[in-house]
């Protein structure tokens, strides 16, 4: 395993556990602990962990699924425009469709208010306010309202979601990986979207390319399970070549 992923996983286990162990996380990725000391003091320096005797705890940082929805909204903010608009055109002949709560699919719903032939079923709080004045016929799941995500979670959008079929779901993620798949920072978050790909006919997934090579705490599903991916720029060669593998549609500007 490559520096940058063991990294990315040491990065999961402390946002879940708050603290590390050089002894422990040598023994887990077969490595020598003078490894893993150069890998935290690289952790160090993105201010990310304070070493400790023996391991390193979690610096006070704000992870993605804490970041409130307005701050995240101006993150990447071009490249998800660009998505939007590519996302726009590989929709037009969509018209039932669910929609995440992420900030990338967002920007595509604003695109889509003037269609009087689209009905989208949301757990975005967010969506509602946007689309009240809109020409689109929406769903809200309804459920426990996160503040800072200003998405439903919770049993009753879950039992909201599975009341539909649609012809495709558009949702966003953390990262995505070709040997783990597709992931994510909220387990809350994630559970609906795995509800929302299985009531969909199709799957669209809108993905920035600061994604892509990455991975997140919570497997969202794998690739078999995606139609379409759309994304800023032009992807790697390894990356072309492994969408066109798993039969995935491709789309970027």
């Amino acid at each position: 395993m490559i520096s940058k992923d063991r990294m990315s996983i040491i990065k999961q286990i402390l946002l879940n556990d708050k603290k590390v162990v050089v002894s422990d996380l040598s023994s887990h990725f077969s490595v020598t602990e003078e490894t893993i000391r150069r890998d935290l003091d690289k952790l160090e320096t993105e201010k990310f962990i304070t070493r400790t005797y023996g391991g390193a705890i979690l610096n006070n940082v704000e992870t993605a699924s804490n970041i409130p929805f307005y701050k995240r909204a101006t993150y990447n903010i071009d490249a998800k425009k660009q998505i939007a608009i590519t996302a726009q055109k590989v929709l037009k002949d969509q018209h039932t469709m669910f929609a995440d709560s992420s900030t990338t699919v967002m920007e595509t719903i604003k695109l889509l208010k003037n269609r009087d032939d689209l009905t989208i079923v949301s757990n975005s709080a967010e969506m509602a306010r946007e689309l009240f004045i809109s020409k689109v016929s929406s769903f809200s799941t309804g459920g426990m309202l996160n503040k800072k995500s200003l998405a439903y979670e919770g049993d009753l959008a879950e039992d909201a979601i599975r009341r539909y079929n649609t012809d495709v779901a558009v949702i966003s993620c953390k990262g995505i990986d070709q040997e783990t798949g597709i992931t994510d920072t909220n387990e809350s978050q994630a559970r609906l979207k795995k509800l929302m790909i299985k009531q969909a006919k199709t799957v669209m997934l809108l993905i920035d390319s600061s994604k892509f090579d990455s991975k997140a705490f919570v497997k969202l599903t794998d690739f078999n399970s995606i139609t379409h991916i759309v994304t800023d720029k032009k992807p790697s060669d390894a990356w072309l070549k492994f969408f066109s593998t798993q039969g995935i549609e491709l789309h970027f500007e």
